[in-house]
Formats: structure tokens, C-alpha cells, sequence
């Protein structure tokens, strides 16, 4: 893992994709290493590894051709709350147990069509119906500033994987 890839803010990880200063692989594997060294924060309720590791190549080649979108190559977190096609979309609830949507919301799309990679899913209050992800059935989401804290917000998962470094930007709803 390339820790100072870790360090970037969103705009300087996108100016430094642009100028081929980093690649999008090598930035999409830093974080899929971080996710998963975290993995106790409960941020993610779904990682998509091979996902994330498939579109940061398809963003490479955008980039190399100088037909990057505006998210090209920039790692997130999607809250589970939006449907992404082909990936276990469960709303932090057991009534979605197994549930993996044929099509993409129009959130997930917009982001796809700019070149966003997708790391995961991320942990929410069952259908986001509450202000601590501790209603999730996946269990809550520790505060990566206080782990004896919520991160508030039905997007807990979300604001916790980018206070903890684990994307460059999270989907949330609140």
C-alpha cells in the first residue's frame, strides 16, 4: 500500500491522475489495502475489490487516450442505500438479504459514466432510517476518531470511510 496516495485530497489525486503523475490501478490498490486494513470500523457493508481494480484499468485507459471524466480514477464508497448493477445492494436490512439489482440507480450511473471506481458499498441505518448506522443489521459503524463514538447520520459508513482515509469521497443521503 502507498500510503502518501492515502494523503491526497480529491482534486489533487484527479490533477495528479491527469498528469500521469499516478496511475488510477496503483491509487485504486492503495485504498482497496486500506479498506480492508480498517475492515474492524465496519465503514463497508460490501468491498468490490475486483470491481474497483477493473474500472481503476478501464479509467487508466481513458486517461492515457485524454478521455477522462470529471471522477476519473477517483476511488469512493457508495452507500448501500443505491442500486449498483450486479453488486449486493441489501439497504442494511435482512428484507434485502441477497438482493443484487439488474440495473444502476441514477446516482451510481452518473458516477460511472464520470469515471468514478466503486470500492464498495458502505454501512447506513437500516433504509437509512436513523442518525447512528446503529440499526444496521450488519452491525454499526465505529467513529475512526473515537472509536467509542458513532459517526452520526444515516451515512455513518460513508462519513467514517472518508474521515478514515479509506476513499476520496463517499455517496451518502443525509
Amino acid at each position: 500500500m502507498n500510503n502518501e496516495f492515502l494523503n491526497f485530497n480529491l482534486a489533487e489525486a484527479r490533477d495528479k491522475l491527469r498528469k500521469s503523475e499516478i496511475g488510477a490501478v496503483e491509487l485504486t490498490e492503495s485504498y482497496v489495502e486500506a479498506v480492508e486494513a480498517l475492515r474492524p470500523l465496519n465503514a463497508f457493508i460490501t468491498e468490490t475489490p475486483d470491481k474497483a481494480m477493473e474500472m481503476a484499468k478501464r479509467s487508466e485507459a481513458r486517461l492515457a487516450m485524454d478521455d477522462a471524466g470529471p471522477m476519473e480514477g477517483i476511488p469512493i464508497g457508495m452507500k448501500d442505500l443505491f442500486c449498483t448493477e450486479n453488486v449486493l445492494t441489501t439497504a442494511a436490512s435482512h428484507i434485502l438479504d441477497n438482493f443484487s439489482p439488474t440495473y444502476e440507480s441514477t446516482v451510481s450511473a452518473n458516477l460511472w459514466n464520470a469515471g468514478a471506481v466503486m470500492l464498495g458499498k458502505t454501512n447506513l441505518d437500516e433504509f437509512a432510517m436513523g442518525s447512528s448506522t446503529e440499526t444496521s443489521i450488519f452491525g454499526t459503524t465505529s467513529n475512526p476518531w473515537d472509536l467509542n463514538r458513532v459517526p452520526g447520520g444515516s451515512s455513518g459508513g460513508s462519513a467514517a470511510s472518508v474521515a478514515a482515509g479509506l476513499c476520496l469521497a463517499a455517496i451518502g443521503s443525509d
